[in-house]
């Protein structure tokens, strides 16, 4: 498979941070021609550099010399010289003298020619920020203004897009983000999907503020975002400048340098266009701001003929677990929060039917336990007796030793009304009354035993005025890996919004952080270690388990993978398997990858039915299975288009 990846919607971005000497021009020229070299070694596409990197931004009243603005025409000169033979475009900050009036401006250059210069809007006059000082207004430009420079005729506004063959963008500076509405808000509007700062804000103690502003800037416009900021070499006289860059996708931070550094910088990676394309196709408050706000300003674009840069690989990382944060912070607060939304959905449905009672049933699996302290959650949230949940453990023929022991062990420490009820007789009954050989053991052999399961369930709800909890996880909703009208079923489903890579890590933190004594914690550990499996087959000799789920659907790690591409991000086959065999690197062959991708699709598609008539339960992700919105799919949706993929692979 050709992995270039401009097939798959990725193009890749830089940003550059030079060493500058404060109105040197020859020195900050040299560092400038460097890092466009550089970035050119590295196919990248577009490029942006600080605000006023050419002269420095701190120059204060040398602006206004004319010696320095003929050094800096001088200076563009050559850069443009320098790029006749590069592909990347570039976009570099420096002064521009224009109708007598001085303007901080973005010049966007590419193969020897300014496709455009954008003037600062926002030049700010407060504090130490006196730019008003030397720099005019860029909305004081009149629309279609063009400007002769380095003897050639070029766009001149504050609205000017740029589009290649890959992407459209635009430009704005590190001030704008403060404004209430920033440039950027309008210019996505008019079909940016990637924005280039230019900045010169000064370090503080308090940058992640501003982190987190552009953090929410890209967020809310579903865009990439680019920062440059102004680094080593800035006067210091008031302020000290750290270089810094951040490149985000959609409010994901991909790239961030280190600050402070003494040498010239550049960071870049891939900003996956396609999928900022598709993430804004289904947001209904980006499509309704497009129809509402689009026509509030006038843009211009500028087309550049740029070639699509040729790449074998691409080198922004994709977490194997994208439901998991890889930062233990950021992890200990999603199980919390993910924790308090099962709660609150238990506890306001059991509010709403006056019920005081919950049935559920124990394997001694993952999905069950992490549900069971659910329940548990809600009943001591609502001050009522854990003997009023009856957690019943139904041994089957395929319960093993240890699972039957961790359920009721379990069940007892926790405080729970603990019931035993074996599905052994009724089944084997029952498969006299349907004439089932009970040697066979098929689907229908599975079946049984997991409605059985559930009928008694639902019973002991009737006699005791209860709720029966569902315990299945998204992950098994998305694969259908449930029995139709057995544990497919419940009154309310507390697990389906979380995922089965998720659940081991939210029972680690309920042990760590639920003041639990050690006999619990042993056993959430044991249960987190124990294999996954719905226990329907007989167990070996040994009394263990024989039958494992992962042999059978796939990896549970790359089903999640699969899941969050493809139903979050709307990517492709051929993309999510790309995706996978570059992140899954070393741990699963591409066959392996292939296999059970196509397994997924396979599945996915057959056991909508499922779905479409799933219980209540409450969404934790950004997104959900809930055929009531979360995803509203016909049941009998073909999947051929998908397939087509595989099918032409393999020919």
């Amino acid at each position: 498979m050709n992995n270039r990846i401009e097939n798959f919607g990725f193009v890749r971005v830089a940003a550059a941070v030079p060493l500058v000497k404060v109105a040197n021009i020859e020195y900050n020229l040299e560092q400038i021609i460097s890092l466009l070299n550089m970035a050119e070694n590295n196919s990248v596409e577009v490029l942006v550099f600080p605000e006023l990197c050419i002269t420095g931004y701190t120059c204060g009243d040398l602006f206004f010399q004319q010696t320095l603005l003929d050094s800096v025409q001088e200076a563009l000169l050559k850069i443009l010289e320098v790029s006749v033979t590069k592909n990347v475009v570039g976009i570099i900050g420096m002064p521009i003298l224009y109708d007598g009036l001085l303007y901080n401006t973005a010049v966007v250059f590419h193969k020897g020619k300014i496709c455009g210069i954008v003037p600062k809007v926002n030049v700010h006059n407060i504090k130490d920020a006196n730019e008003q000082r030397w720099f005019a207004m860029g909305n004081s430009i009149v629309e279609n203004t063009q400007i002769n420079i380095c003897n050639q005729e070029v766009n001149f506004s504050s609205n000017l897009l740029f589009r290649t063959s890959s992407l459209c963008f635009s430009i704005e500076f590190g001030s704008d983000l403060y404004s209430v509405i920033s440039p950027s808000s309008y210019h996505v509007l008019k079909g940016a999907e990637v924005v280039f700062n230019l900045s010169a804000i000064a370090e503080t103690a308090g940058f992640d503020d501003l982190k987190h502003r552009i953090n929410q800037q890209s967020l809310r416009c579903l865009s990439g975002y680019i920062c440059a900021f102004a680094g080593f070499g800035e006067s210091s006289t008031d302020m000290v400048f750290g270089g810094r860059t951040l490149i985000f996708e959609n409010g994901e931070l991909l790239n961030e340098s280190s600050c402070f550094a003494m040498e010239n910088k550049l960071s870049y990676t891939e900003i996956d266009v396609e999928y900022i394309r598709n993430t804004r196709r289904g947001n209904p408050a980006f499509v309704n701001s497009k129809i509402n706000f689009s026509t509030e300003i006038n843009t211009s674009v500028v087309c550049i003929n740029q070639n699509i840069q040729k790449l074998e690989i691409i080198s922004r990382e994709f977490d194997t677990h994208p439901f998991v944060p890889t930062n233990k912070l950021e992890l200990k607060e999603k199980c919390r929060k993910a924790f308090a939304i099962q709660v609150q959905g238990l506890v306001t449905r059991l509010n709403h039917t006056c019920i005081n009672k919950a049935v559920i049933g124990i394997s001694g699996g993952l999905d069950s336990t992490w549900a069971l302290l659910v329940v548990i959650g809600a009943f001591d949230k609502l001050g009522i007796s854990r003997k009023n949940i009856i957690a019943i453990t139904m041994p089957g023929f395929g319960t093993s030793k240890r699972t039957h022991s961790n359920s009721e062990n379990l069940v007892c420490y926790l405080g729970t009304t603990f019931k035993e009820i074996s599905i052994h007789d009724a089944c084997l009954q029952h498969f006299k009354d349907i004439s089932h050989e009970d040697s066979c053991h098929d689907i229908t052999y599975e079946n049984v035993q997991a409605r059985e399961r559930t009928q008694i369930l639902m019973d002991v709800a009737n006699k005791e005025n209860a709720l029966v909890i569902g315990t299945g996880d998204m992950s098994e909703l998305a694969l259908g890996w449930a029995t139709y009208n057995g544990d497919h079923m419940s009154m309310y489903g507390v697990n389906a919004g979380v995922t089965k890579t998720l659940i081991p890590h939210l029972i680690t933190w309920y042990a760590e952080n639920k003041n639990v004594d050690n006999k619990i914690k042993d056993i959430l550990l044991d249960i987190i270690n124990t294999p996954i499996s719905p226990e329907l087959l007989p167990t070996n000799d040994n009394g263990d388990i024989a039958q494992i789920t992962e042999d059978l659907v796939g990896p549970y790690e790359l089903h999640d993978f699969f899941l969050y591409h493809f139903l979050k991000n709307g990517r492709s086959p051929k993309k999510i398997q790309m995706l996978t065999e570059h992140a899954f690197n070393g741990i699963f062959e591409k066959e392996v990858i292939e296999k059970w991708l196509k397994n997924f699709y396979r599945r996915f598609f057959a056991q909508q039915f499922k779905r479409s008539c799933l219980p209540d339960g409450p969404k934790v992700e950004s997104f959900s299975l809930s055929p009531r919105g979360g995803l509203v799919m016909p049941s009998d949706a073909c999947n051929n288009v998908w397939f087509n993929f595989f099918e032409t692979k393999n020919e």
